[in-house]
């Protein structure tokens, strides 16, 4: 039996957790222009046979371009975007510029070119190797002028551009809670590589493998600060990169590893072939949402008061529990129990 109820579960039960709520699961990184463009169109494929985007796609400035035509690989990704019009569509498509202390001025221009140009068609901005809160005013401050500049003829109403940003050395790691906590960072990504590197030889590259970079204890530490600092404020932490991208069953149980034991709700993929799995592993199964959905169905029924359901005394603490599993369910392309739809 379908419920009907003028208030959103999201409305009364998750509160600070909103923010977590609805990012899909996988972040796919591309930079060279076959990639991105095949890249946009598994993302429309999957929308389309499950009427939800179940990854995200960023469009890669930073590592995409190569050294001397920056300006005109963002142009490039500007063009693309106006050309397949994402968010039209309901998909989301984001672009990791440059960072802010880049020589060159890459960050302003990444800015300028493609957000003066296409900025309804982006859902957010990565902004990489960011270590304190000033480099996210810094950052806001400049995103903001670009996408004044596409808003000027009011082609859409005016939003706040959604800041991502990729927590790379140990310094920012020491400002990870304040950054988290930046009233634009939606998102906050882990760079495994980089935060190694930095550390001068004193971690060694062993820690950079799959095994590796779930046994070390400064990487782990590190992992957990992030994840810690995202739940605190509300934010999604977001997994590092595995770079193993032949082994599928070793970046399945990376991200299992990385949803079940360190907190994160979402993971970085950098082949195609890395998409898929990341879903699958962050996907409740089907008896757990069929469970879930019988909760919250008994929930609603009950205007939110305790209920049993199996026997078991439930009130809001596991009601907010079950609907993350829920909207998890959706953005992994999972069915959801039919009277719980009307709500997507």
């Amino acid at each position: 039996m379908q419920v009907i109820t003028s208030q959103h579960p999201r409305s009364i039960l998750l509160g600070a957790q909103a923010a977590q709520a609805g990012l899909p699961v996988c972040d796919h990184y591309c930079g060279v222009m076959p990639r991105m463009q095949k890249s946009l169109a598994l993302q429309r494929a999957l929308f389309e046979t499950h009427g939800a985007c179940l990854f995200d796609v960023t469009l890669d400035c930073e590592d995409g371009a190569p050294v001397g035509q920056e300006l005109a690989h963002a142009h490039a990704i500007a063009a693309l975007l106006n050309t397949h019009q994402p968010a039209k569509d309901g998909l989301r498509v984001g672009v990791r510029f440059h960072a802010t202390q880049s020589a060159g001025g890459h960050f302003e221009n990444d800015a300028r070119i493609i957000l003066s140009a296409a900025a309804s068609q982006v859902a957010y901005v990565m902004v990489p190797k960011v270590e304190c809160t000033e480099d996210v005013d810094l950052a806001c401050a400049v995103i903001d002028t670009a996408q004044a500049s596409h808003e000027s003829g009011n082609v859409f109403q005016r939003r706040l551009m959604p800041i991502h940003v990729l927590i790379e050395s140990p310094s920012a790691v020491n400002q990870v809670h304040a950054i988290a906590a930046h009233p634009r960072v939606q998102s906050v990504s882990f760079g495994v590589m980089d935060f190694i590197s930095s550390h001068g030889g004193a971690i060694p590259d062993s820690a950079m493998t799959v095994e590796g970079q779930f046994s070390h204890p400064l990487v782990v530490r590190a992992k957990l600060e992030i994840a810690s600092a995202c739940h605190a404020a509300g934010k999604v932490p977001s997994h590092c990169v595995v770079t193993e991208f032949k082994d599928v069953e070793a970046l399945k149980g990376a991200a299992k590893k990385a949803g079940e034991l360190f907190g994160y709700t979402r993971m970085w993929s950098i082949h195609p072939d890395q998409i898929r799995p990341i879903i699958d592993a962050f996907a409740p199964d089907a008896s757990a949402v069929a469970h879930a959905g019988r909760v919250i169905h008994a929930a609603i029924a009950a205007d939110w008061a305790p209920v049993a359901v199996d026997n078991q005394l439930h009130d809001r603490a596991s009601y907010r529990y079950y609907w993350h599993l829920i909207e998890r369910a959706h953005t992994t392309g999972v069915a959801i129990p039919t009277e719980l739809q009307q709500f997507f």
